[in-house]
């Protein structure tokens, strides 16, 4: 299995180089997942295209070297933020720009939308509510900096630190309702890895390989299950945190583990119903009977959902740093550290298409926001919305049916 290994000398003089434990998990994380690969990214072959891939439109953000943001969707209302604390609301499809304002301070996540609030969060820690016109309603402080993107359903705003604690906010005036806590090991990776809400429930990955269930409404546990177990010698090879946003697809939850596994869970009980020794950093994506990761070398697999055992591999884009995938009916989208956009077959993993946004990363979360185009927010503050359109002589019929028997891959194939 390819895997970034820090070797233990170079934990002690991590060690002996941060002056605090955060430091240590901020040098930690940045020398395993930072801007430049720690091996020259894999050169792109050519291939015939079977679709075609276009960029609709863009528009530029403010610059986010150091944090994660994602675009958010709320109807037909795009929003999107960057470092330097601007905001912008966009008109779906077209983009065309409705408003754009700036928080007043630096924003280190976001962006999150519902219930006609637009939310972001503060390195100090604090998270910012305002209504879908841009108006500011109210702010709420949390118990560290704000990674990912506030979530809100059912009139709470749930939103977690940087610290693993995740909060219950309310949606009228942002006090808090609920929060969770819980003990994390020594040495952890500093991730945007947030919360995913669905059916009144907020689902959580954490370091040591824990997912947890927790009722949205009251932050009470529902249940905790094993993603991935630590080993290792040293504290930086037992790192097996969940760094990605779980992925909901019916009554499974999945998750993904780096130095760890990939695990589907029964969201009626926590209980594990499969795992694969797959290591992710940016996580995961679930469509039609299908589950899709971006292996942490940049390999890309399709696995079945009641299994884990894989349709496809492949291998074309390692050390790309890629997204987490986009399954998108009959492609798979996944963007890498140079701007690209790559579209995969669906069937059989092969390259369909392939367009360039800018020069510059893509953030680890792509947007679908339907008639098969995707949101794409980069490094450098470009966000592009990217389309896929069938080329002439391709029929919609040649989707592979839904209950295709997966093949096993060699052990080599990780």
């Amino acid at each position: 299995m390819l895997k970034r290994f820090v070797p233990p000398l170079l934990a002690a003089l991590l060690l002996a180089a941060c002056s605090t434990l955060s430091d240590l998990k901020t040098d930690v994380s940045e020398r395993m997942f930072g801007p430049g690969p720690s091996d020259p990214p894999m050169e792109l072959a050519s291939f015939k295209p079977s679709t075609t891939a276009t960029v609709l439109w863009h528009v530029k953000v403010a610059e986010s070297k150091v944090y994660e943001f994602t675009p958010a969707l709320d109807g037909a209302a795009i929003f999107a933020a960057g470092e330097d604390g601007e905001i912008v609301r966009l008109d779906s499809p077209g983009g065309k720009q409705v408003w754009r304002i700036n928080a007043g301070e630096k924003l280190s996540g976001g962006v999150g939308a519902g219930e006609n609030l637009v939310l972001v969060g503060t390195p100090k820690g604090m998270v910012l509510a305002f209504d879908q016109n841009g108006k500011a309603l109210w702010k709420s402080k949390v118990s560290s900096e704000v990674l990912s993107a506030p979530k809100v359903a059912n009139g709470v705003v749930v939103v977690r630190s940087g610290d693993s604690r995740i909060f219950g906010l309310s949606v009228a005036d942002g006090k808090r309702k609920w929060v969770y806590e819980r003990a994390t090991p020594a040495l952890s990776l500093r991730s945007a890895a947030g919360v995913t809400l669905d059916g009144g429930a907020a689902y959580a990955g954490f370091a040591g390989g824990k997912l947890v269930a927790l009722k949205a409404d009251d932050g009470r546990v529902l249940w905790e299950a094993t993603v991935a177990q630590p080993k290792g010698a040293t504290e930086i090879e037992r790192i097996a945190d969940i760094t990605s946003q779980p992925v909901v697809d019916g009554r499974v939850v999945y998750a993904a583990a780096f130095q760890g596994r990939v695990a589907a869970v029964d969201r009626t009980n926590g209980h594990v119903l499969w795992t694969r020794d797959i290591s992710s950093y940016n996580g995961m994506g679930a469509e039609g009977a299908r589950v899709y990761v971006s292996h942490v070398g940049g390999a890309v697999y399709a696995m079945d959902y009641s299994s884990g055992k894989s349709y496809w591999r492949q291998g074309g884009l390692l050390n790309r740093h890629l997204t987490a995938p986009l399954p998108m009916g009959l492609y798979v989208a996944v963007g890498d550290l140079e701007g690209y956009i790559h579209f995969l077959e669906r069937e059989d993993g092969v390259f369909a298409a392939r367009v360039q946004t800018e020069n510059s990363p893509i953030m680890a979360q792509l947007v679908d926001i339907g008639n098969s185009t995707l949101l794409a927010q980069t490094r450098d503050g470009g966000l592009y919305a990217v389309t896929s359109r069938l080329m002439s002589g391709v029929s919609l019929d040649s989707a592979v049916p839904e209950k295709q028997k997966p093949r096993e891959l060699p052990a080599s194939a990780d």
